[in-house]
């Protein structure tokens, strides 16, 4: 058993906890220390429906580890203190929001500066060829042999971003209502935009032997599908292939999770217990 001294608005707490338990022990006026009592509250204005009524996001960046890891390195974006967490989290909150913007900051092929929002030229035919205003202006224009456009405004590209997003919605709903319908339909001459080909999928990923794993693009594809489906999925009775195995294994890593966070808060706690203890002694 371990114990902890807190002080939480500026009222003092003991925390006394074993390996599966707390107690949380309060100074009060007197200067003692007496136990906190916690009283079980009744909620009775949980509404009806609790479906998740926002849009589904998606990003590449969170398809892999890798490429979220690559969007961190490429932005510098870190987490080893609370300030740049919360400033690195909102540059990815950014990005998820946005799907159109630059995902990594362009710098000018003259000056090596780095170019702001609306503030610079492309080529057309050289890849990554971007240059800032001062640079274009200056001495007459850039002596470069293929036509220069300029970067698009802030306003322009929050108008591409809102088109973007609500054609990559309206596109990804499409497809997770396909895929429910090729589940349930048992026409061989269904007339539903493209049933035949995901019943297709279907049967490729029965009696395909590379599978996802191997780097078969179909399977991969389905496989996508799928995730995205069990994700938003709370029918328990679902005919989706696979559904009710991807929530079980969507449950357990949600668990593995939960038990890593509580082992390194607990982790933490007896560190700084320690702490306490090396002090007072």
């Amino acid at each position: 058993m371990c114990s902890l001294r807190v002080e939480i608005w500026s009222s003092k707490f003991n925390v006394i906890y074993t390996s599966d338990s707390y107690q949380l022990e309060k100074e009060n006026e007197f200067g003692f220390l007496e136990p906190c009592m916690f009283l079980q509250v009744e909620i009775t204005d949980v509404p009806a429906d609790t479906k998740d009524k926002d849009e589904i996001l998606e990003s590449e960046f969170f398809d892999t580890r890798q490429a979220f890891l690559s969007l961190c390195q490429g932005n510098h974006y870190q987490y080893d203190t609370l300030r740049r967490a919360k400033h690195s989290s909102m540059m990815i909150l950014y990005h998820l929001h946005n799907p159109t913007a630059p995902a990594f900051v362009t710098p000018c092929n003259i000056c090596r500066l780095d170019i702001e929002t609306g503030q610079g030229w492309r080529c057309e035919v050289c890849p990554e060829y971007d240059v800032c205003n001062a640079c274009y202006q200056k001495d007459g224009g850039i002596d470069h042999p293929h036509k220069l456009t300029n970067h698009p405004s802030m306003a322009d590209r929050d108008a591409q971003n809102k088109e973007a997003r609500q054609l990559r919605v309206l596109q990804l709903r499409k497809m997770l209502d396909l895929l429910v319908h090729a589940s349930q339909c048992r026409s061989a001459h269904c007339q539903y935009p493209n049933c035949r080909k995901v019943k297709g999928l279907f049967r490729h990923g029965m009696h395909c032997k590379t599978r996802a794993s191997g780097g078969c693009v179909l399977c991969k594809k389905m496989w996508y599908l799928l995730q995205l489906h069990a994700r938003a999925c709370k029918e328990s009775e679902c005919h989706v292939p696979r559904c009710r195995d991807l929530k079980e294994h969507l449950r357990r890593l949600q668990q593995q999770s939960d038990s890593r966070r509580r082992a390194a808060v607990m982790e933490m706690m007896r560190q700084r217990a320690a702490e306490v203890a090396n002090n007072s002694g």
